[in-house]
C-alpha cells in the first residue's frame, strides 16, 4: 500500500463522522429540532399508509403508488436520521466500515427507487390526464404492481454495484467524513484516486417528469436538491454546503410530502374525516 494511504478494509480504524461537531454549542438545540421533525415526518407517512390502507375509494393506482412513496420515505428517514441524532449527543462518533456501507446502501436504494416511483407516478398522472377513459385499462393493478416491484429492485441492484465500486477504492490517510452521514461525495472525497468513473455513475441517478401541481413541487424539492449535491464535478464540492442542502433533502422534504400530497388532496381529507368519524361514532355506541 502506497505511503499515506489508508485503506479501512485492512486497518483496524473506523471512519469519524465529524456531522456539526464545528458547531458544539448547537449541538443539543439542533437534536430537539430534528428530532420534532423527525417524529412529524414519521406520523404523515404513517398516515398516508394507514389511511389508504382502510379507505375503499382510495384503493386506485394513483393513492397506491404514494402509500408506496410513503412507505419509502419513511425507511429512507429512518436510515439516516436516528444515527444523526444520537451523533448529535455523541461524544464518540465512530462508525465501521460495514456500518457506513450499510447506511450508503440503503440510503442509495430508497434514494434511486424514490427517483423512479416518482416518475412512474408522473406517467400515472399524465396517463390520468391525457388518456382518462383508458386510464383504468393501462394502469391496471397488475402493471402498478409490476411498476413498483421493478423500480425496487432498480434501485438496490443500482446500488449494490455504486457502493460495492465507492467502497474499493483506496483512502486517504484521514478517515474523518466531514458529513452527518455515509453520503457519496464525502466519501468520495476521502479517495486517494480518481473517482472520475463513480461520479459519472452518481451523475445517471436523476431524471423525472411531472404533469400536476403537487407533484412538480414534489419533483422540485426531490430532484433539484439531488442534482445540487451529485451532479458536479468534485473539485466544486463544498462539504459544509453539502451538509446544510442534506439537512433539506433527509429532513425537510420528507416532512413536506404528506402535506402536499395528503393535507391539500379533497380525497384524503374526506377520507381522513370519514374514518375518525366511524371510530367516533363506534365508540358512542358502545
Amino acid at each position: 500500500m502506497e505511503p499515506g494511504v489508508w485503506n479501512p478494509r485492512n486497518a483496524s480504524e473506523d471512519f469519524v463522522m465529524l456531522g456539526f461537531s464545528n458547531q458544539p454549542e448547537y449541538e443539543v438545540f439542533l437534536f430537539w429540532v430534528f428530532l420534532v421533525m423527525h417524529l412529524v415526518t414519521l406520523s404523515g407517512h404513517l398516515f398516508i399508509v394507514v389511511v389508504t390502507l382502510v379507505e375503499p375509494t382510495l384503493h386506485t393506482p394513483m393513492y397506491f403508488f404514494l402509500r408506496n412513496l410513503s412507505s419509502i420515505e419513511i425507511f429512507y428517514t429512518l436510515v439516516i436520521v436516528p444515527k444523526m441524532l444520537v451523533n448529535f449527543l455523541a461524544s464518540s462518533r465512530k462508525v465501521s466500515l460495514s456500518a457506513c456501507a450499510t447506511q450508503m446502501y440503503f440510503f442509495i436504494a430508497l434514494g434511486t427507487s424514490e427517483c423512479f416511483l416518482l416518475a412512474v407516478m408522473a406517467y400515472d398522472r399524465y396517463v390520468a390526464i391525457c388518456n382518462p377513459l383508458h386510464y383504468t385499462v393501462i394502469m391496471n393493478w397488475t402493471l402498478c404492481l409490476q411498476l413498483v416491484v421493478g423500480v425496487c429492485a432498480t434501485g438496490f441492484v443500482l446500488s449494490l454495484g455504486l457502493t460495492a465500486l465507492i467502497f474499493r477504492l483506496p483512502f486517504c490517510s484521514s478517515h474523518e467524513i466531514n458529513h452527518f452521514f455515509c453520503d457519496i461525495p464525502p466519501v468520495l472525497f476521502l479517495a486517494c484516486t480518481d473517482t472520475h468513473t463513480d461520479e459519472i455513475l452518481v451523475f445517471g441517478r436523476k431524471k423525472a417528469f411531472s404533469t400536476c401541481a403537487a407533484h412538480l413541487v414534489v419533483a422540485v424539492l426531490h430532484y433539484g436538491c439531488a442534482i445540487f449535491i451529485y451532479i458536479r464535478p468534485k473539485a466544486s464540492y463544498s462539504l459544509e454546503q453539502d451538509k446544510v442542502v442534506s439537512l433539506v433533502y433527509t429532513n425537510v422534504t420528507p416532512m413536506l410530502y404528506p402535506m402536499i400530497y395528503s393535507l391539500r388532496n379533497k380525497e384524503v381529507k374526506g377520507a381522513l374525516r370519514k374514518v375518525i368519524g366511524n371510530k367516533v361514532s363506534f365508540h358512542t355506541k358502545n
